[in-house]
C-alpha cells in the first residue's frame, strides 16, 4: 500500500513541479529567471521532505492530501477560481520578469521568503495536530474537534498558513503584478471557511462549543 501511495505522491510532485516550471519559464522566455528558481526551491524541497515524512509517519494524512475532488458545488467553484488565480499569477510573474514591469526590492523578497518558509512550517504543524485534515471539505468517520496548538488560536490555521504562503509567493518571484492577482486567494479562503463552518456546525459534535471558545476564524484578534 505504501509503495502505491509513494508512486502516486511522486507523480503528483513531478507533475506539479513541471507545471510550475512551464508556467514561469515559458512566459519569462528564459531559464535565467532567479525568482522562479527561488520559488521552486522554497516550494518543492520542503514539499518533498514533508511528503516523505507523511509517507513514513502518517500515510493516511498523505492519502487525504492527495485527494482534491470536492463534492460541494460552491467549493468546486472556489477551487476553480483558485486554479485560475494560480495560472494567471504564475504567467504574469514570468511576463513581469521578461518585460520588467515592476521591481520588488531585495529586502522585500528576503522578507517574503522568510514568511513563505514560516508558512510552510505552520502548514506542517497543522497536519501534525489534526489527523483529519483533508484537501476537501468533509466529515470523516470518527472525526473529533481539535482545539489544541494552533487550533486554540484560530479555528482554521490551515487556511491562515495557505493565505500567507500564497500571498508571499509572488513577492518571492519578484512580481508586484502577480501579487495583485494572488490577493484574491485570501478572499477565496474566506468563502471556503463559510461553507466549511456550515458543514461543521451541522455535522460535527462539539464544534458549536469550540466556536464559542475560539472566536477567531483565520486571523488572530481580527477575524
Amino acid at each position: 500500500m505504501k509503495a502505491k501511495l509513494a508512486a502516486k505522491a511522486m507523480a503528483f510532485f513531478l507533475v506539479g513541479a513541471a507545471l510550475v516550471a512551464l508556467l514561469l519559464f515559458l512566459p519569462a522566455g528564459t531559464l535565467s529567471y532567479p525568482g522562479a528558481w527561488r520559488l521552486m526551491g522554497l516550494l518543492f524541497i520542503p514539499m518533498l521532505i514533508l511528503g516523505v515524512l507523511l509517507l513514513i509517519f502518517a500515510p493516511e494524512v498523505l492519502k487525504k492530501r492527495l485527494n482534491a475532488k470536492e463534492k460541494m458545488g460552491d467549493q468546486k467553484r472556489v477551487v476553480g477560481v483558485t486554479g485560475v488565480v494560480f495560472l494567471l499569477g504564475f504567467v504574469l510573474a514570468g511576463l513581469d520578469f521578461r518585460f520588467g514591469w515592476t521591481a520588488v526590492p531585495g529586502w522585500l523578497i528576503a522578507l517574503a521568503s522568510l514568511v513563505f518558509v514560516a508558512s510552510y512550517a505552520m502548514y506542517g504543524e497543522v497536519m501534525r495536530e489534526n489527523a483529519w485534515i483533508s484537501r476537501t471539505i468533509e466529515i470523516q468517520e470518527g472525526q473529533k474537534v481539535v482545539s489544541t496548538g494552533l487550533y486554540g488560536v484560530v479555528r482554521h490555521p490551515m487556511y491562515l498558513a495557505a493565505s500567507l504562503l500564497f500571498t508571499s509567493m509572488p513577492l518571492v518571484m519578484g512580481s508586484f503584478v502577480s501579487f495583485a492577482v494572488f490577493l484574491v486567494f485570501p478572499l477565496m479562503m474566506g468563502v471556503r471557511i463559510r461553507g466549511e463552518e456550515e458543514l461543521l456546525m451541522r455535522e460535527l459534535d462539539g464544534y458549536a462549543a469550540y466556536r464559542q471558545k475560539v472566536r477567531y476564524k483565520m486571523i488572530p484578534f481580527i477575524w
